[in-house]
């Protein structure tokens, strides 16, 4: 009879424990560009250092990333290639600390080295592109100007168009993250005499339809010259303007499944409890019998 409590015990337990486990979908989204700046972002290729550019989103719980968009401007007729996306934590994580003293500061800026990442090149990622506008301004620019301290402020490079276009991206292996805060970094390798790839600004504070953050980081940027160090878009290159210091977010949306902390693991005392009792109950009656 006890056996039987047992299993019967074990068996609602877990089925209790399997339903309150189920999935969520995650979602994120930084709204739209605001017609603000343009910032180059592209892997390394040859004749062509690397640039970066990454903003932030945090994940409340384990999540599978298994999709996003980012919208940029497409310069000088140029077509997409190779796409990257990056994953940072904040620094310091992977980082040296302190750091070298290059640039300002290194709080709350992507780490030295991502964490991890997703490729056209290796065939783990793959794409589709959507043109929202053939032409497109935005105001101000960071495509050279990124220099270590003390010549980081440069107020930007000034107004640049292009074609307005959005790209999907599937990840075919899906990120699987841990819960914290991270920095997502779009890489877009142009073809075509000329063209660049500016990843394009999003409101900030995000508005809705966005997704709101409790803690909203900045843009940050870096090439190769001034890797393994971040300088803030706003804060560092452009600087104020007639008192003014500007922060930028990027355009871009996130898409997955969260994955809740496994109940089992929440109740694992009370099973714990429910079978020792079990077990106490059963010992008594042998003792009795």
């Amino acid at each position: 009879m006890y056996r039987r409590s047992i299993g019967l015990a074990v068996g609602a337990f877990l089925s209790f424990s399997g339903a309150a486990n189920a999935a969520t979908a995650f979602s994120f989204s930084t709204n739209g560009p605001d017609g603000l700046m343009g910032v180059l972002s592209r892997p390394e290729s040859p004749g062509l250092d690397e640039h970066e550019i990454g903003d932030d989103f945090i994940l409340p719980t384990e999540t599978l990333l298994t999709s996003a968009t980012f919208t940029g401007l497409m310069t000088n007729g140029g077509t997409p290639g190779q796409v990257r996306v990056e994953i940072y934590r904040v620094f310091p994580l992977d980082s040296t600390s302190p750091p070298s003293g290059n640039v300002p500061v290194r709080t709350n800026s992507p780490s030295d080295v991502e964490f991890a990442d997703r490729d056209t090149a290796t065939n783990n990622l793959h794409f589709t592109t959507t043109t929202l506008a053939a032409s497109f301004n935005v105001a101000n620019s960071v495509v050279n100007g990124i220099h270590p301290s003390p010549n980081q402020t440069t107020q930007g490079e000034g107004p640049v168009a292009g074609a307005e276009v959005e790209f999907s991206t599937t990840f075919d292996t899906p990120f699987d993250l841990p819960a914290g805060h991270y920095f997502f970094v779009p890489q877009v390798q142009t073809v075509g005499a000329g063209s660049e790839f500016l990843w394009l600004s999003a409101p900030k504070p995000i508005i809705p339809p966005g997704t709101p953050l409790a803690v909203d980081l900045q843009t940050w940027t870096r090439n190769t010259a001034l890797d393994p160090d971040w300088l803030r878009v706003g804060t560092d290159i452009v600087g104020p303007i007639n008192g003014v210091t500007p922060t930028f977010n990027a355009a871009f949306t996130l898409s997955g499944t969260a994955v809740p902390v496994p109940t089992s693991l929440k109740l694992g005392g009370p099973l714990l409890l429910l079978l020792s009792g079990c077990l106490v109950l059963r010992s008594r009656q042998r003792r009795t019998a």
